[in-house]
């Protein structure tokens, strides 16, 4: 899912009495740069050391080769997650109703699938 998609999307979402929320697994700081830079203004939370994702049974290590793609690539998670157990979260969807029961839920355990952020308007006008 694309933040800068999420926030096109984002008054759409508003204007059905909803509220977005993300979580990842980065350590404040680097969120909140990643958030000015791309304009955000909805709140992207931290969930250090994979606490909440963990919860939901959403952790995963990265193998080996993977690793060492990574950091190939310069992207360093110990830096950026505070934490060096290179472990991420599946990218997933989850809607709320006022109450916090979770009322749909997507979730692909290929980690380069991420939800459509159009699907939220969807299911929104569905549950209404």
């Amino acid at each position: 899912m694309e933040l800068e998609t999420l926030q096109a999307v984002l008054p759409d979402i508003e204007n059905r009495g909803a509220s977005l929320v993300v979580i990842s697994p980065q350590l404040e700081k680097y969120s909140k740069q990643v958030s000015k830079k791309s304009n955000l203004t909805y709140p992207v939370l931290c969930d250090f050391q994979n606490k909440v994702a963990s919860e939901f049974g959403l952790v995963f290590g990265l193998p080996d080769d993977l690793k060492q793609i990574y950091q190939n690539f310069g992207i360093v998670l110990e830096r950026f997650n505070g934490e060096n157990t290179w472990q991420l979260p599946m990218p997933g969807r989850f809607i709320a109703d006022p109450g916090g029961w979770i009322i749909d839920a997507e979730i692909n355990t290929d980690y380069t699938v991420r939800p459509e952020p159009e699907e939220i308007i969807k299911i929104l006008d569905n549950i209404q």
